[in-house]
């Protein structure tokens, strides 16, 4: 926590039970009232749900979930 000015538990070790838990990550955003949200790199940062979900509440750094959403197609349509 050398450049943070807070940190706060998502949940245990298990990328399952923490970081990919959208409820999780939510809570905490909302206990520390948080502005924004940034999903990280992989984990939730590809979730279009997280990105519709939080839109009004607290600011998303990310794309807009049409654009997540335009990527999983293109994703799908490419195999």
């Amino acid at each position: 926590m050398l450049l943070a000015d807070e940190s706060i538990c998502v949940g245990p070790a298990a990328s399952e039970r923490s970081y990919l838990n959208i409820a999780n990550v939510v809570s905490a955003a909302q206990i520390v009232h948080a502005d924004a949200i940034h999903p990280g790199y992989g984990f939730l940062s590809e979730n279009a749900y997280l990105a519709k979900l939080r839109r009004g509440r607290h600011h998303l750094v990310g794309p807009k979930p049409r654009s997540i959403q335009a990527c999983a197609t293109k994703s799908a349509h490419a195999i």
